[in-house]
């Protein structure tokens, strides 16, 4: 596994890489936001960990410019710790963040977590889903609209195939967040909303009147096929 780590200071840079290393990783090193995005390019990486302060370009925008062309899951780093930093951290398309000063051992486990789940798709059987016009593929982890191809990041995939494998059925936000996220997860609840917020957008034809990916006020959301 590849993992790419980007922030202006460098000392915390070499210890995120020594005990990265230390796991078995590979890591490269970037320390701007610039840099993250051209290195994010060669597609060589498993997992991507983004600094939100850095020079040239912050991590939010390098994480959405990355997300132009790439999937990879991405880890923030902040240093701030209100709600709203967060959501919007998950709104540039991060899939998860963790807030400065951590211990390195749960930024270990964040991303044994992330890269966990990223890979878990690949020891299972095929499993084509079709809900309407939007068609997912399990195993090659992509999604279709209209025959078109749709860029869905990995939280995004893991959501709305949870919701395609179990059509009618509704989960509670709670219930989303323990399994796409895990347990460990400590973030907002806001964040299920914001990744339904963006299939919708990705997904449906019209996202203001939703066809399929659909909410039971009060209880939490569904797929309706």
């Amino acid at each position: 596994m590849k993992i790419l780590v980007v922030d202006d200071e460098k000392l915390l840079v070499k210890g995120i890489k020594f005990n990265l290393e230390n796991e078995g990783y590979q890591v490269d090193a970037g320390y701007d936001g610039l840099e993250a995005v051209e290195l994010a390019r060669s597609g060589a990486y498993d997992l991507i960990i983004l600094d939100v302060m850095m020079p040239e370009l912050d991590g939010l925008e390098a994480c959405m410019r990355i997300r132009e062309f790439s999937t990879v899951p991405i880890i923030i780093l902040t240093a701030r710790g209100e709600d709203m930093d967060k959501v919007i951290g998950f709104e540039y398309g991060a899939d998860d963040y963790i807030t400065k000063p951590f211990n390195i051992i749960e930024l270990k486990a964040r991303v044994r977590a992330l890269l966990r789940r990223s890979a878990l798709v690949s020891s299972v059987s095929a499993a084509v889903l079709t809900v309407g016009s939007i068609v997912i593929d399990s195993e090659k982890r992509v999604a279709r609209k209209n025959g078109e191809p749709v860029e869905l990041t990995v939280k995004e995939f893991d959501v709305f195939e949870l919701l395609a494998k179990n059509p009618g059925r509704v989960f509670s936000r709670d219930t989303l967040l323990n399994i796409v996220w895990g347990y460990e997860y400590q973030g907002d609840i806001r964040t299920v909303d914001v990744h339904i917020r963006r299939l919708r957008e990705k997904l449906e034809q019209n996202p203001a009147e939703p066809e399929h990916i659909m909410t039971k006020w009060g209880v939490g959301y569904y797929i309706r096929g």
